[in-house]
């Protein structure tokens, strides 16, 4: 499979030992994790701990163009060498990041993983609880714990996490290799299809009763200002008990802006 040719996502055919690496989560002392460095992509708590970082890495959990270097905190642990081992390719950076309770990253691209010869990325999800919405493009990944998937990043992204619990993933970016491409490539007959998000799902019962109501579209109509329309819309999907979010207005906006110009604002 050559790179160019990647897939929005994956679900590879790897073994995982869940049971071990939650026992060595388990380990992982509570002053470890380190606020992820970029602050205005989400709210809450998003952190984490390096495993193997860029030796010249500029801040905990950022990237660095310098050689891979393994911390040292794990290196006693059998559960991380086993995992890790798995992978036969050169591990760039792997991470534990953490979304705790109620927090949610906010939906943006990753360029840096769509140039030619870019790392990929995988997760491994070790805490998911339900409720969890890891969104790629809109869709829901459907992403368990002990799976391993590849994500093509450079995409719109975004996750919330609704729950009392924390959602904690193993986030490996590895350099492109014939045996990942392979693994990739041989993972996509087992990919689950991906579902609309609950909020897509909720936007387009909304564009369906604004199309059977359109006395309930009037004022939507009179609306110029892009920030006043969102709102706007914002505030009748709420009235309607119906919950998206800004990124599902602006992501119909973007698909179709002609259209949705013509059908709210002739």
């Amino acid at each position: 499979m050559a790179h160019h040719a990647l897939p929005a996502c994956s679900r590879l055919p790897l073994q995982i030992e869940l049971a071990a690496l939650l026992a060595a989560l388990a380990r992982v002392q509570p002053d470890a994790w380190q606020q992820h460095f970029n602050r205005d992509y989400y709210q809450g708590d998003w952190s984490g701990v390096t495993l193997i970082g860029a030796a010249d890495a500029p801040l905990p959990l950022a990237p660095g163009r310098g050689a891979a270097q393994a911390s040292a905190w794990w290196q006693e642990n059998t559960a991380w060498h086993q995992l890790l081992a798995a992978f036969r390719a050169p591990l760039r950076s792997v991470r534990l990041l953490r979304l705790g309770p109620g927090a949610r990253i906010h939906e943006h691209c990753d360029p840096d993983l769509g140039q030619p010869d870019a790392d990929l990325r995988l997760h491994v999800p070790l805490l998911s609880p339900p409720g969890v919405e890891f969104l790629l493009d809109g869709l829901q990944v459907p992403m368990q714990p002990g799976e391993c998937w590849f994500l093509d990043l450079s995409r719109p992204h975004r996750v919330d996490n609704p729950s009392r619990q924390p959602r904690i993933h193993l986030v490996l970016d590895c350099a492109p290799c014939d045996w990942l491409l392979e693994t990739i490539g041989r993972g996509l007959g087992q990919t689950p299809a991906l579902r609309p998000s609950r909020g897509e799902q909720a936007f387009a019962d909304l564009r369906e009763r604004l199309a059977q109501q359109p006395e309930l579209a009037a004022h939507l109509r009179s609306l110029s200002d892009t920030r006043d329309f969102i709102d706007a819309t914002l505030r009748l999907g709420e009235q309607l008990g119906l919950p998206f979010s800004e990124a599902e207005v602006r992501r119909a906006m973007r698909q179709g802006k002609q259209t949705w110009n013509d059908q709210w604002r002739a």
